[in-house]
């Protein structure tokens, strides 16, 4: 249902072209957002996975 209702979005934007300049510009965030995501997993996770090994406050578990 998701994917049905970005199909309908886009193509109700994509009538204008203000909607593909909108459409260009959520197709480049959505591309670096990955890319981002994708160089952080082969780093070694995410930093909200660090500080939560490392207790609620951040400092080191005793």
């Amino acid at each position: 249902m998701k994917k049905f209702f970005k199909v309908v979005v886009a193509r109700w934007l994509a009538r204008t072209p203000i909607g593909l300049a909108i459409l260009g510009l959520g197709w480049l965030l959505g591309r670096r957002r990955k890319e981002r995501a994708q160089s952080e997993g082969e780093r070694g996770g995410r930093r909200r996975d660090r500080l939560q090994s490392q207790g609620r406050r951040g400092g080191p578990r005793r």
